[in-house]
């Protein structure tokens, strides 16, 4: 049966931890050089409306490593950009292709690609959610510090798309979630309400960070928000996680973050560089937790 992922809900709580240990595990045979090419011969489309460092090359990597390959296109690049109906795009699209990543402002588009697709459709990043992120970070704090279920975490900052798939993590892994945004800045109420008991808005960064074993933030203007980059920083002063703020999380706790990063404005350089930061580990591990996810979806009996 056909599958796609477009948030962390599409997945059980069990096939997400099953995707995880299977991420740990091709990360460890990756580092052996072991040969293993379940996707030979099989192709991944990439459909990208916003430009990309991590989600491409980590998806590109992911296919070659697996023995596919990977097409990249933008907007531009297909008719699309002309005003074709994102129906009869993925109705050809995925006559063609085994596999396809869309990257792009409205999760709109994506859902209705996926739904008249013939293949699975994985979001890339929208305005709504970043599920392949989440993936890659509970892997972090797995492979760092043990399992994620029955901790409390921190977000500080826009409770923009990352932070809406922080809010389906609490709720698919069972840890807690403390979420601290600048008045104006919170995340979507529904998904609040969604996972209540999982996720709590509170006043202050500080509130969000006391006593917890992971602080997460991201940038405060976002792709598509470049226009607003001067009023959001006002907005957001109060909400750099700097050390003296770190230093009321759990001696043990660590720092993530999505990036790309702007050391003094979201972080300062002394958390961002220093011990506890999880950041390259994080990034690393979106190859190795897409490749799970792009096995899951496409081999049979991984399921």
């Amino acid at each position: 049966m056909r599958r796609h992922f477009l948030t962390l809900m599409d997945l059980s709580p069990v096939e997400l931890r099953r995707v995880i240990e299977r991420a740990m595990e091709l990360k460890a045979r990756s580092r052996l050089r072991e040969r293993y090419l379940p996707l030979e011969g099989r192709i991944l489309a990439m459909i990208f409306d916003k430009s990309s460092t991590r989600t491409r090359v980590s998806f590109e990597a992911a296919m070659t490593h697996l023995g596919g390959s990977a097409i990249f296109l933008t907007s531009a690049d297909t008719q699309l950009g002309r005003g074709e109906p994102v129906e009869d795009t993925s109705q050809v699209l995925s006559r063609m292709v085994d596999v396809v990543v869309i990257r792009t402002t409205s999760h709109e588009m994506v859902e209705t690609f996926a739904a008249h697709s013939r293949v699975p459709v994985i979001n890339g990043l929208t305005d709504r959610y970043h599920p392949c992120q989440l993936l890659a970070d509970v892997q972090t704090y797995r492979e760092q510090r043990g399992e994620i279920r029955g901790r409390t975490v921190a977000w500080v900052g826009d409770g923009n798309n990352v932070c809406h798939s922080w809010i389906n993590a609490a709720r698919q892994f069972g840890f807690d979630l403390r979420i601290a945004t600048p008045p104006g800045y919170a995340p979507a109420e529904e998904l609040v309400h969604a996972s209540r008991g999982f996720v709590a808005l509170v006043d202050t960064p500080r509130q969000a960070v006391e006593g917890v074993d992971i602080v997460v933030t991201d940038t405060w203007a976002s792709m598509g928000d470049e226009d607003e980059k001067e009023r959001r920083q006002k907005d957001f002063d109060g909400y750099t996680v700097d050390q003296s703020l770190m230093n009321t999380a759990h001696p043990d706790a660590v720092f993530m973050h999505c990036l790309p990063a702007y050391r003094g404005l979201e972080v300062s350089a002394e958390v961002m560089d220093g011990p506890r930061s999880l950041v390259f580990d994080q990034a690393e591990n979106r190859m190795h937790a897409q490749k799970a996810l792009l096995e899951f979806l496409l081999v049979p009996g991984t399921r």
